[in-house]
Parts: structure tokens; sequence; C-alpha cells
């Protein structure tokens, strides 16, 4: 494993860990950067996953909190979305505990590709609501089962987690973009810090990296929700797109060939 500690190599993945911060609360996907940059910097899968959760929950939080208080998110009305999530979680960062590396090494890179061009290509969705929809028994079915897929899906790998919920959101219950964007973030939150806690007990976190990539993901996240708050998500798609797919295609040349 190449040296992980030195002056050149904190540097680089501080600034992608910035930059991830502030894509994914402006569009959500900023594991789609963290990922490959420490697969890149030479971690083992489940310890880049692990490594990865543990910055991402001060991105999730710094945004949650930040649409929270713009009251953007409502935890009573998404509270059984919640709790699923976090059981979600829970199971699919135990199933990625027992995939081998090997295999994993080589399915991360098809899985960051292909939620790459998920997001070039998904249609857009206009939410036409202001307000959240009236509670019923088929939206608490409708949130436990998002629920519980989309944290499955954090917990196995996460990278695209926030854009998923942003456009299911915005699909299923037919809100504004800022809106689904608040929820978004919220959940993604619960199902990071969630599957954080597994991998810590699992022993798959490298702390030092993490820390300091959390603080600069931090950093990145309050510049970006309040720049999705005020410009929307349209100006750093472009960018995103590429850096993710040339990063990606990448580390399939390296695991393939």
């Amino acid at each position: 494993m190449p040296e992980l500690f030195d002056t050149s190599m904190f540097s680089v993945l501080a600034a992608i860990a910035f930059s991830a911060g502030f894509i994914d609360a402006v569009a959500g996907g900023g594991g789609m950067l963290m990922i490959p940059a420490l697969l890149s910097a030479g971690l083992p899968p489940h310890l880049a996953l692990g490594t990865n959760k543990l910055a991402a929950t001060f991105a999730s939080s710094t945004a949650a909190i930040t649409f929270y208080r713009k009251d953007l998110f409502s935890p009573n009305f998404w509270l059984k979305a919640g709790i699923a999530t976090l059981f979600g979680a829970v199971f699919g960062t135990l199933i990625v505990n027992v995939i081998d590396t090997d295999w994993l090494e080589k399915a991360l890179p098809v899985l960051i590709i292909a939620t790459a061009l998920y997001t070039i290509f998904s249609p857009s969705i206009t939410g036409r609501r202001d307000q959240l929809p009236e509670k019923t028994s088929r939206l608490r079915k409708t949130q436990i089962s998002q629920g519980l897929a989309l944290g499955f899906y954090d917990g196995v790998a996460g990278p695209g987690t926030g854009a998923f919920w942003t456009v299911s959101t915005m699909s299923l219950y037919k809100l504004n973009m800022l809106l689904a964007t608040g929820v978004a973030k919220a959940m993604n939150f619960i199902s990071n810090i969630t599957s954080l806690i597994t991998f810590m007990i699992l022993g798959h976190v490298n702390w030092v990296l993490g820390l300091t990539m959390g603080i600069c993901l931090m950093a990145g996240a309050f510049v970006g929700a309040h720049s999705a708050i005020r410009f929307g998500s349209r100006f750093i798609r472009p960018i995103f797109i590429t850096v993710v797919l040339v990063m990606s295609g990448k580390l399939a040349m390296d695991a393939w060939f």
C-alpha cells in the first residue's frame, strides 16, 4: 500500500473531499468521487468504504442540519422512512463485509460508472408541490420500501445515494427539488452514521484519513448546501459527471486489465 500520510497525498484527498462535500450537498453523489479517490490512494475496498462512511457522516450531518434549519425537512413526517433506512443500512453493511475483496474491487468501478450513467440519462423530474402530501397508509408503505431499498444500497456501496433519494422523492411524492433534497440529506445522514457504526465494529475504518477528509467534506457541504438552496444543481452537474467517469474509468482499467 502506498504511503497515505505524506503531505501531497493528504492535500489531494483533502481537495477531493471538499469538492465531494460541495457536490453531494448540491446534487448528491459525492461518494462517486470519494470512493475512487480512496481506492486510488491504496486502501483495500472494505477499508475504503468504511473510511468513506466516516468522512461522509460529517458532510451529511452538516447538509441535513442546514436544510432542517431552513424548514426544508420535517422529521415527524419522514419518521418511518428514517427507521427503514437505518435497518436497510445495517443489513447492507453486514452483507458487504462478507463479500470477497477481489470481487468487490472489480465490482465497485462498474457500480460507480453505472450510477454516473444513470445520473446523466435519468429523466428530469419536476416536482410540483411545495408542501408535504397527506399521510396515508399507502404513503407509509412507500416510505418504508424507499428507506429499506436506499438504506441497503448505501450500506453496500453508497455512491449516488443522495441523488437517488432526491429523484425518487420527487417522483413518488411530487415534491419540489428543495424539499426532496432536504429529505435526501437527512436520510443520507441516517444511513451514513448507521453504516459507519457497523464498519467501526467490524474494524474497517482508517480514522486519521477519515477524520481529515471528513472536516474537508463538512466545509464543502456547508458551502454546497447554501449554494444549492440559492442556485440549484445544474451548474455543477457537467463537471461532476466528467470527473466521476474519468476516475471510475481509471479504477476499472486497474481492476480489470
